[in-house]
């Protein structure tokens, strides 16, 4: 056999491992009481998004000591339309806040993650869903989001993870978020304080004026379709999309654990306060 011939039978045959029966553009979700796809269960993104959403290779961790531990894994990137589309003043911002990422993100202080950073994180999404709302819960501080299916509300305050009104277009979930903090209040510690809001662990960011649109679709037994357009026009020339699928957690029992991370950043940003022990 020729190796042409060779070459396309073996990608072919790789293709069709690939596909599992019931999945792909065919594939048609379960429904819910009320007839919409069946979101329902423990889902989380396998890929290298919450190190940073652009390609990159790999790189050494933030505190010299930890070595490989807390190292960079290379990744491919999930951006879909070209670089990120940093304004020429903000993209200098993002390098700044790069470099001071261990005071600059709000993971590291234990702040909720916002959206859409929450989906990508190495942490399992519970979803639970109702015909007029739908939970996101995040292992990860415990954050949580409700989703208002038909909701036409406006955000009434600004919050971490802001608020978000959804409607269904065909099979897809489509929701639309907006009402973002940027930052912390001016009056907190400078040890608490964060000037943005990162999404990655590599700096980029976004501001309160972001506005974001996911779209949701269930693509098989165990993966969703994950997409989320972002806009900030404090920050970026334009909005720009991110793609990526979500995998079911499949554990016999499987449930959200606790990490409620607040015990361990209490002497990183009260540590001043504390009282030295009676000698």
């Amino acid at each position: 056999m020729r190796p042409t011939a060779i070459l396309v039978a073996t990608v072919a045959f790789a293709a069709v491992l690939s596909v599992r029966p019931g999945e792909g553009q065919t594939y048609t979700a379960p429904r819910t009481a009320g007839g919409q796809p069946d979101l329902n269960g423990f889902w989380q993104a396998l890929n290298t998004a919450h190190w940073d959403l652009e390609p990159h290779t790999a790189a050494p961790g933030p505190v010299l000591q930890l070595g490989a531990a807390y190292a960079v894994p290379p990744g491919q990137g999930v951006v879909v339309d070209g670089p990120i589309p940093y304004r020429p003043d903000a993209l200098e911002k993002k390098k700044q806040y790069a470099a001071n990422a261990l005071r600059e993100d709000a993971e590291v202080k234990c702040y909720l993650p916002g959206v859409p950073r929450v989906m990508y994180m190495p942490y399992p999404v519970q979803i639970v869903q109702s015909d007029s709302t739908i939970l996101m819960m995040s292992e990860f501080a415990s954050a949580q989001r409700t989703i208002y299916v038909g909701g036409k509300n406006s955000p009434p305050a600004d919050t971490w993870m802001g608020w978000s009104n959804a409607q269904w277009e065909s099979d897809t979930l489509v929701i639309d978020s907006r009402g973002f903090m940027g930052g912390t209040i001016s009056a907190l510690d400078p040890e608490g304080a964060i000037q943005v809001r990162f999404l990655d662990r590599a700096g980029n960011y976004h501001t309160d004026g972001l506005h974001v649109v996911e779209r949701i679709r269930r693509i098989g037994p165990d993966h969703l379709s994950y997409q989320a357009t972002i806009e900030d026009p404090n920050v970026y020339t334009r909005p720009w999309t991110i793609s990526m699928p979500l995998y079911r957690r499949l554990e016999p029992g499987m449930q959200l654990g606790e990490f409620k991370c607040e015990e361990f950043v209490s002497d990183l940003v009260y540590g001043k306060y504390q009282k030295s022990p009676a000698r």
